[in-house]
């Protein structure tokens, strides 16, 4: 299926602002549920209405939750094929601090892992899909290449993959791309220092509000917290790209070529990829973009569509 924009909403930049600037958050109703981990943490699970069926969980991007657009969009357009849907807050990421001095970054896939197999001990007949988002795309890609042939799902979904974070760590630093740089800087240095209030981190934070990029914050918090060297470190073992070509899974790769948060370079080849895996590469659509409609009133939200269209098969077999 291919996309075109509308021609109202041209350009990788207003593809991906125009959801997060002028888009009313979709309305359904959400069931909160708290997942307790092994480790002593928790996870917060929107759940949409339905108590049982086809299930899809939804893995959000940096610094999102259940209220970011896209997600509560997908969630009703789940609910609205007949399915159930559940977004997986990573740790931190629902309005409360999570209990240990870790947090999630994108090659966390523990928590991912976990509550799979929660899921399918409590219903193991039950279709199951994965759907992720940016940083949530590429921590379920990661996942699916670890579990190989253990990964119990129907089919997974990925849109807007950082494949290579290094170098998308880098685009973010460049141009315009510094506007949504600053936008997760200014989160997630809040979330740090909050976090700090409350329990003792292993980390120097003294100059955390002179944190100018996306590197640097990884080099300061998310490398030292999590285990790794530095930055350097945690994206080169983080990284999705690296693990495409072990999936077992048939999975739907959706990328646009104009993505700002990205460049050219981070799309891997035909060749690197496992014959379960599908990349379509559209020419346009911004950062979790994708935006149609014949008026900017009128705006339809593609990947609604077509996550579901794909989905299906899988789903109602």
């Amino acid at each position: 299926m291919s996309f075109a924009p509308a021609w109202w909403c041209r350009g990788a930049h207003l593809q991906t602002l125009w959801p997060r600037l002028s888009r009313y958050r979709p309305r359904i109703a959400l069931r909160r549920e708290r997942l307790e981990l092994p480790d002593g943490d928790f996870l917060d699970l929107d759940w949409t209405p339905r108590a049982s069926g086809p299930t899809v969980v939804i893995l959000h991007g940096l610094e999102g939750s259940s209220n970011s657009p896209y997600a509560r969009g997908l969630l009703k357009a789940v609910h609205n094929s007949g399915w159930r849907g559940v977004l997986m807050h990573f740790r931190g990421c629902s309005a409360e601090t999570n209990r240990l001095p870790r947090g999630y970054h994108s090659g966390e896939t523990g928590d991912i892992a976990h509550l799979i197999n929660v899921l399918k001990a409590q219903q193991p007949h039950t279709p199951l899909a994965v759907v992720g988002y940016s940083l949530g795309g590429n921590v379920l890609l990661k996942w699916l290449g670890e579990a190989g042939t253990q990964a119990p799902l129907s089919a997974a979904v990925a849109v807007s993959v950082p494949f290579v974070l290094g170098e998308s760590a880098d685009r973010l630093h460049r141009g315009f791309s510094r506007l949504y740089e600053w936008y997760f800087l200014h989160s997630l240095v809040r979330t740090a220092k909050r976090k700090a209030e409350r329990m003792p981190l292993t980390i120097d934070l003294h100059h955390i509000d002179k944190v100018g990029s996306i590197r640097r914050y990884d080099d300061l918090v998310t490398a030292p917290l999590h285990g790794f060297k530095d930055a350097d470190d945690y994206y080169a073992r983080s990284s999705s790209r690296q693990y495409l070509k072990r999936i077992r899974v048939d999975t739907l790769m959706l990328q646009a070529a104009d993505d700002p948060f990205m460049t050219p370079s981070v799309i891997p080849a035909a060749t690197e990829l496992s014959p379960h895996v599908t990349l379509e590469l559209h020419r346009h659509g911004g950062h979790v973009g994708f935006i149609t409609g014949n008026a900017p009133w009128r705006a339809r939200y593609w990947l609604e569509q077509r996550i579901p269209d794909f989905l299906q098969d899988y789903l109602e077999t």
